[in-house]
């Protein structure tokens, strides 16, 4: 039994057509999928001070970042406590935005009231040097600029005179 090769080719060419098709996606789709694969509370560079511009590990740069910004603020700290003669170990803990635009702003300062009693200047001392604070980029996240937010602690430490 021959089959003639006009139908077999005719079988070949009607069956061998899905093998070449492929699946579209629509763009929402893909979209869709795309979200579900970024990690939202991560970024990809975090913000840079000029004296952390030379750091290219992620790692590096929100250790630099956070060394940095807690530095000066323990300092802002410190100076608005110098002349008081009352031993104090506390922590304060600071809510703050960095924008898009490279701008920092406190969104919260949790401070023990004990420690607003004793050194009253302190929060105003903690949101002048925030406004001192100059970055020269905000984080990034595949490339765009983006919002960040961080917690931050500051120890306040002294000795009794």
């Amino acid at each position: 039994m021959k089959i003639p090769l006009s139908i077999l080719f005719l079988l070949f060419i009607t069956t061998s057509c899905q093998f070449f098709e492929t699946e579209k996606i629509s763009t929402e789709t893909f979209y869709e999928e795309e979200l579900k694969t970024i990690n939202w509370n991560d970024v990809d560079q975090y913000p840079v001070f000029a004296s952390c511009e030379q750091f290219s590990d992620k790692n590096e740069q929100r250790d630099c970042f956070s060394r940095e910004l807690i530095s000066s603020l323990s300092q802002a700290a410190w100076d608005s406590a110098i002349g008081l003669h009352q031993e104090l170990h506390d922590t304060i803990w600071l809510r703050i935005d960095v924008s898009e635009t490279a701008e920092l702003k406190v969104r919260e300062i949790q401070i023990d009231s004990a420690l607003m009693r004793t050194y009253p200047l302190m929060k105003q001392a903690l949101l002048d040097r925030i406004d001192s604070v100059k970055l020269i980029a905000p984080a990034y996240k595949r490339g765009i600029p983006v919002r960040t937010e961080f917690s931050l602690p500051i120890v306040v430490e002294t000795e009794s005179l």
